[in-house]
């Protein structure tokens, strides 16, 4: 018989040296404080109970901190946000190296959403005049004529915004693609309790039009490539995907509770295309979700644990479908992503492979030198606790082939197979600054705080995780029960494409890529400088899913680009017809 899991083989993920735990071995408990002792108590199958009193002490004293630090960045009276409009959120008062005094469009909505989950629950009655603020100070930017276009010409996807509500006219990486589903999302939640309590006529005068236009984007350019949550790579991008794919869920309900029955139909359709394209970032043979279908990295990307638990749904139970936090693939996803930041950082240096260490934003990163974020960091910690939730209300953890190896990294003799589970505590990786304040990153050779001060989203981390390690939970948005349609489409709101993966075996050297182009827009008709590169998350294929034209006689090449060298393929151009509707695989061999 395989020793008992229970829930406290997840929380080792979070122990430290100072850890105490206790171990029952029949006659009582013997008290330690050692993790790797645990550890071995663990593997004889005996129950561990493991805590640290320092988290409690380190909880009161940064969720205030981390509070006062989102109110600061906010609107005309926030002590750190002066100049910014009524609403508006700053992403950090840092003006230099970086200059993060803009708004965002995906930052401010994530914030928001937790501000008005903290209102919705009576955790902070006082934030409905700041939540208005917020309504209009978006309501005024959906507006604003931008490089991206206008309200209703594209508009909507442009990411960052000057906070006196003027456009940011700058180079930038645009369009960004999330940030219109993340404000429905955080909208959305509000305006259901303001039905809840009587005001319906607000929700559908003043929110609704808000609403449709975030929406009815999210339906109309889901297929559309888009620039990722780094800003970085332009391609499809998970979180992108996942994030659009709630929204619309959420805005059916919403949709229907009002009587905007009219979007029904389409929204439906649209949700359904997207959780059929959201399958296919799963990586079966590297157990983990690959994050943007371009970009010529690994793949591994906190962008894919930052939407476990922003698609957290506490009623979907351990979902694979829709990647819930307790779902096995998820599981095994986050174990490959920590994993890739053991050996990069010193920080990292001596801590047992199923200790925790500090994580970024992906392994490949150079960013302001390339180290740990606050934020990524706590969202490991978030995804583990939302997990224990529901493990907690199941009763039960079920381990499969999927995630075995995330559970035996903590217990070698965990097999396939149903257990039994029980609760328990563990503590957030901590590398915060006497004084709690949080700045985007954290160095990868000592810890100290680097980057932007102040970062908004950094707080707002900490309110989330907090929340999550007290158990609260937040209501459903529908994805418990969804099944994947038997016929996937790519159409959006671009009907008549359809999704072509294309997958080249080709042996690279290191800083060398694979790209693509050909003849049609869609493939930058036959443009070196526009060819659009492939990723080796699974090499030596290299692959890239593209949203191409149905029915359509295509023809193509793949070329390399080695230190401003180009090397196209051999001749004869590669072809395909696509076909008219679903999607389409095409796996080739450089030649």
């Amino acid at each position: 018989m395989f020793p008992r899991l229970v829930l406290y083989l997840a929380s080792l993920h979070y122990l430290s040296p100072q850890t105490t735990c206790n171990a029952q071995d029949g006659f009582g408990y013997e008290h330690r404080t050692d993790a790797v002792w645990a550890q071995t108590y663990i593997n004889t199958g005996l129950d561990v109970v493991c805590s640290i009193s320092s988290v409690d002490s380190y909880v009161s004293t940064e969720s205030p901190i981390a509070k006062a630090g989102v109110l600061a960045n906010i609107g005309s009276s926030g002590s750190k946000s002066s100049g910014a409009k009524s609403g508006i959120v700053i992403a950090s008062p840092s003006t230099t190296n970086p200059d993060y005094l803009y708004t965002w469009t995906r930052d401010s909505s994530l914030v928001f959403k937790a501000l008005i989950d903290q209102y919705t629950t009576g955790a902070d009655t006082s934030l409905r005049s700041l939540i208005d603020d917020f309504v209009s100070a978006e309501a005024t930017l959906q507006q604003v004529s931008n490089p991206s276009g206008t309200v209703s010409s594209g508009g909507l996807g442009e990411p960052k915004f000057n906070i006196d509500e003027t456009a940011f006219t700058g180079a930038w990486g645009r369009p960004q693609r999330d940030g219109p589903a993340l404000r429905a999302t955080a909208i959305i939640t509000y305006a259901n309790w303001l039905l809840a309590n009587g005001n319906a006529s607000w929700v559908s005068n003043t929110l609704w039009p808000i609403l449709e236009l975030d929406l009815d984007y999210v339906a109309g350019n889901w297929n559309q490539s888009t620039f990722d949550l780094w800003e970085e790579v332009d391609s499809s991008s998970f979180f992108t995907t996942a994030v659009q794919h709630r929204a619309l869920r959420e805005g059916i309900d919403l949709a229907n509770a009002i009587g905007q029955t009219s979007v029904v139909s389409n929204y439906d359709t649209q949700a359904d295309n997207l959780l059929c394209f959201l399958q296919s970032y799963w990586n079966p043979s590297g157990g983990y979700v690959t994050a943007n279908t371009g970009g010529g990295r690994s793949g591994k990307d906190a962008n894919t644990v930052l939407t476990s638990i922003h698609t957290f749904d506490p009623e979907a139970g351990c979902d694979a479908v829709t990647f819930q936090p307790c779902s096995d693939k998820a599981l095994s996803n986050l174990k490959v992503y920590v994993d890739a930041f053991r050996s990069i950082y010193t920080i990292n240096s001596g801590i047992a492979s199923n200790a925790a260490v500090a994580t970024g934003r992906y392994p490949e990163d150079s960013y302001q030198g390339g180290n740990p974020w606050y934020l990524t960091t706590l969202a490991v910690a978030e995804q583990l606790y939302d997990a224990l939730i529901v493990w907690e209300a199941q009763g039960a953890i079920n381990v499969t082939s999927t995630s075995l190896a995330f559970f035996q990294q903590f217990s070698s003799g965990v097999a396939v197979g149903t257990y039994a589970s029980t609760t328990s505590t563990y503590k957030v990786a901590e590398y915060t600054p006497s004084g709690g304040g949080l700045a985007e990153q954290y160095s990868r050779s000592d810890g100290s705080p680097l980057s932007a001060v102040d970062l908004t989203w950094s707080y707002a981390s900490v309110l989330t995780v907090f929340a999550a390690r007290e158990g609260k939970t937040f209501a459903s948005w529908g994805a418990a029960g969804l099944q994947v349609p038997s016929t996937c489409s790519s159409g959006g709101g671009g009907s008549g494409t359809v999704s072509v993966t294309f997958n080249v075996q080709a042996t690279t050297v290191y800083g060398e890529n694979i790209y693509i182009t050909g003849s049609i827009d869609a493939l930058e008709n036959w443009s070196p400088d526009n060819a659009l590169i492939l990723s080796a998350a699974t090499y030596p294929i290299w692959s890239i899913t593209l949203n191409l034209p149905a029915s359509t006689s295509i023809q193509y090449k793949y070329i390399r680009k080695y230190n401003g060298v180009v090397t196209w393929e051999s001749d004869p151009n590669m072809a395909l017809t696509t076909p008219a509707s679903g999607s389409w695989i095409e796996n080739d061999v450089w030649r």
